[in-house]
C-alpha cells in the first residue's frame, strides 16, 4: 500500500472536519483488529491464543489482549503494544482455563490508549463476559445513549464496550442465543466478534459478512479466528467460514461447536479490500486463497491495462502478488492479446528493496521528514532500474505522496520509463466498517481524474483495476461486495451517505424484542 492516512474512523456524514488523531499519516490503510476464541480438551488455551495473535499481527499493532475462564472465574491480560511486548511467561501462566479469546487492535473508533484496548471484560449477576470485535458499528452512539439512561456506566469511547453492554443486559432475561440475537438485531454496521460467556466462547459474524472469520479444527479442540492464517499456526484445519448473521458456539471442553442462523439477508457485503491488501496472502477468506486472489487481480490488471516495459517490479510487500500475475500474464500474451513470441519476455525483478526496521511514518513529526521516510524504506536497485522502461505495481493509492515519492526514486535511480499499474480500483470515498481511510480531501482519486493523478505522482502512464474485475476474481456479484470505498455507496444506512441496497437500520430507542421471537 503505497499512502499513509489518519488513524481514526471518520465520523459519519461528517468526514470532512474530524479531529485529527496525534498518531497522523501511517504508511497505509490500517485494518481496525484481528480476532480469535479457542476450547480445547484439557490444557491451557493462553498459548494457543498468543501463537494466534502472533498470527494475526498485521490487523493491528496498537494493543493486545487475552481474556480466558478456568470454570470458576475469568482471567484477563490486556494492554497496549504488541503481542510479543505485551506478554511474558509470568503473564500466560496466570491466563488459566482451557477457554478463551484473544485482541489485536488498532485504532479507529474509540482513539487510542489501554482504555479501549480489548477483549473488553464486564461482569454481571448473571456471570462474566468478554469480547473481542473486529469492525464498526454505524448506530453505536444510539444504542450508548439509550444504555446510559438506562443506567449503564461506560469506561471507553469505543463501540465494542457498547455491544458488551447490551449483551450482558439481555443475559439477565435471556439464554444465550437468543440474547445474542436481541444484540444482533440492534446494532447495526460491520463486526465479526469473539466472545466469552464464563467458559463459554462464541463467535458471531455480522448478516452481511463484511469482516472475515472461519472455524479451524485441532487435535485437541476448535478455534474461531479472522484469518485461517492462525489455525495454520496451530496445526489446525480449517473447516468453514462463520456464515453471515450465523454465531458459534464451541463445546467448553472442546469437542465440538453448535451452529445458529440467526440473520439471513439477501445478499452479503463483503470487504473487497480483506482481498486486496489486509488479509496475509496465505490465508483462506470465503473460499478463495488471498494470495491466488491477488495473483489473478494483477493477471486482470495486465489484460485491462497491460503496457510494454522491459521490466515489472512491486512494492513491497503488498503489491508482489499482483505484480507476479501481471507479469506471468505480460510473458503470455502482448497488451493487444495476441500471443507473445518465445523470444520475447517481460522481467519480474525486485527493484525497490524494503528496510523492515524502520517503522511506519507516522513517527515523523512533520511532512518532510515524512517524506524522507520513503528513502529510509525503500531502496532502489539500480542494475534493476537504470537505462529501462520500468513497470511499477502497488495495491492502491490513498493520497498520493507516496506514489509521487516513488515515482522519482525510480527516476532517479535512471529509469528511462516509469508506468504505474494499480491493483484495486481508485478509492474516492472514506470506510466506515473498520478500515481506517482518509477523508474525501486527503484521497487523491476523491476529485480527480486518473490522468490527472498520473501528472500528479510524475508517471508516464497510470492504470487502476476496474470494479468488475474485483467480482469477476473473487467469484461475487457487485451486489455482495462491500465496495464503498470505490463507489461511493455503502451496503448499511450512514449518516450522509447515499447506500447501494435497500437498508432497514435498526431503531433503538424503546425497542424489544419481537414477541414471535
Amino acid at each position: 500500500m503505497s499512502d499513509g492516512r489518519d488513524a481514526q474512523t471518520p465520523t459519519p456524514g461528517r468526514d470532512a472536519g474530524r479531529q485529527q488523531p496525534t498518531a497522523a499519516d501511517l504508511s497505509g490503510p490500517t485494518e481496525k483488529c484481528g480476532v480469535v476464541g479457542v476450547a480445547l480438551a484439557d490444557r491451557a488455551a493462553a498459548r494457543p491464543l498468543y501463537y494466534s495473535l502472533y498470527a494475526l499481527q498485521h490487523r493491528g499493532q496498537e494493543s493486545a489482549g487475552i481474556v480466558t475462564h478456568d470454570g470458576f472465574q475469568q482471567h484477563s491480560h490486556v494492554e497496549t503494544g504488541l503481542v510479543g511486548d505485551v506478554f511474558d511467561e509470568g503473564d500466560l501462566d496466570s491466563l488459566a482455563g482451557t477457554t478463551g479469546i484473544g485482541h489485536v487492535r488498532y485504532p479507529t473508533s474509540g482513539g487510542l490508549g489501554s482504555c479501549c484496548a480489548q477483549p473488553f471484560s464486564v461482569s454481571f449477576k448473571s456471570g462474566s463476559l468478554g469480547l473481542a470485535h473486529n469492525g464498526n458499528l454505524v448506530n453505536a452512539d444510539e444504542i450508548r445513549d439509550e444504555l446510559e439512561g438506562l443506567g449503564h456506566a461506560f469506561t471507553s469511547t469505543g463501540d465494542t464496550e457498547v455491544i458488551a453492554h447490551d449483551l450482558a443486559r439481555n443475559l439477565l432475561e435471556e439464554d444465550l442465543v437468543r440474547a445474542v440475537k436481541h444484540t444482533m438485531q440492534r446494532i447495526h454496521g460491520s463486526y465479526s466478534l469473539t466472545i466469552m460467556h464464563d467458559e463459554t466462547v462464541l463467535a458471531v459474524r455480522d448478516p452481511q459478512g463484511n469482516r472475515p472469520l472461519c472455524i479451524g479444527e485441532l487435535e485437541d479442540g476448535y478455534v474461531v479466528a479472522s484469518e485461517s492464517a492462525a489455525i495454520d499456526t496451530l496445526d489446525g484445519e480449517l473447516v468453514r467460514d462463520v456464515r453471515p448473521g450465523e454465531l458459534v458456539v464451541l463445546e467448553a471442553d472442546g469437542s465440538g461447536f453448535d451452529s445458529y442462523q440467526l440473520v439471513e439477508r439477501e445478499n452479503t457485503a463483503h470487504c473487497f479490500f480483506e482481498h486486496v491488501y489486509f488479509a496475509r496472502p496465505d490465508s483462506v477468506i470465503d473460499d478463495n486463497l488471498v494470495y491466488e486472489v491477488r495473483r489473478n487481480l494483477g493477471r486482470k490488471l495486465w489484460a485491462e491495462s497491460g503496457v510494454e516495459s522491459d521490466v515489472v517490479m512491486p512494492v513491497p510487500d503488498s503489491g508482489r502478488a499482483f505484480a507476479s500475475g501481471y507479469a506471468e500474464a505480460a510473458n503470455e500474451t502482448t497488451p493487444d492479446g495476441d500471443p507473445r513470441e518465445s523470444e520475447e519476455s517481460v522481467e519480474f525483478a525486485e527493484g525497490l528493496m524494503k528496510n523492515r526496521y524502520v517503522g511506519r511514518t507516522f513517527i515523523m513529526p512533520t511532512q518532510d521528514e515524512r517524506e524522507r521516510a520513503v528513502r529510509l524504506k525503500l531502496n532502489p536497485i539500480k542494475s534493476t532500474i537504470e537505462g529501462r522502461s520500468v513497470t511499477i505495481i502497488d495495491d492502491s493509492i490513498v493520497r498520493g505522496t507516496t506514489s509521487r515519492q516513488l515515482v522519482q526514486l525510480v527516476r532517479d535511480a535512471g529509469a528511462e520509463e516509469v508506468h504505474v499499474r494499480i491493483g484495486a480500483p481508485p478509492i474516492v470515498a472514506p470506510c466506515y466498517m473498520g478500515i481506517d481511510m482518509a477523508t474525501r480531501e486527503e484521497l487523491i482519486a476523491s476529485d480527480k481524474t486518473t490522468e490527472e493523478i498520473r501528472d500528479d505522482i510524475g508517471a508516464d502512464s497510470l492504470s487502476y483495476l476496474s470494479i468488475d474485475a474485483i467480482g469477476e476474481v473473487l467469484g461475487e456479484s457487485r451486489a455482495d461486495l462491500c465496495l464503498g470505498c470505490v463507489t461511493g455507496e455503502y451496503p448499511y444506512d450512514i449518516e450522509g451517505e447515499p447506500t447501494d441496497r435497500t437498508v432497514e437500520r435498526p431503531t433503538i430507542a424503546g425497542d424489544t424484542l419481537p414477541a414471535d421471537d
